[in-house]
């Protein structure tokens, strides 16, 4: 994967937008269209895909295992269940096809603002098939 250098006007709760240089890993195509979708159908604040792969035991370049961080008022109203399932269902070609596994967290706006700071999601390593070995 290449890496670029962009800059980007940042927003967060509680903080003043500043512009930062951030380094940007080239995306696949499974990874853009998953953003693809969820922009679309969630009109998401915030949004952050990280193509988790490498983690596991998968070939190089693989786009199998993702992490979703995703803040939209369409979940307003919504039990913890259905923001997922509106997630999942947004991306159920994805599920269906080439994705393995999707770590999903989900906040409203508001609790978002709430919070006072980004959203975290943490997800193991993988521990199956060769990669690792087992005793």
């Amino acid at each position: 994967q290449s890496l670029r250098l962009t800059q980007r006007s940042l927003s967060r709760p509680g903080y003043r937008n500043y512009r930062t240089n951030v380094i940007i890993m080239s995306r696949g195509p499974i990874e853009s269209r998953i953003e693809e979708k969820l922009t679309q159908h969630l009109e998401p604040k915030y949004l952050e895909i990280t193509n988790e792969s490498y983690k596991h035991n998968v070939p190089k370049g693989s786009e199998s295992h993702f992490k979703v961080i995703v803040v939209s008022d369409k979940f307003v109203g919504l039990s913890l269940l259905k923001q997922h399932q509106l997630v999942n269902s947004t991306l159920a070609e994805e599920l269906a096809t080439s994705v393995h596994a999707l770590a999903i967290k989900t906040s409203t706006t508001e609790k978002w603002k709430e919070a006072g700071g980004p959203l975290t999601l943490d997800t193991p390593n993988c521990l199956g098939g060769s990669k690792h070995e087992r005793k």
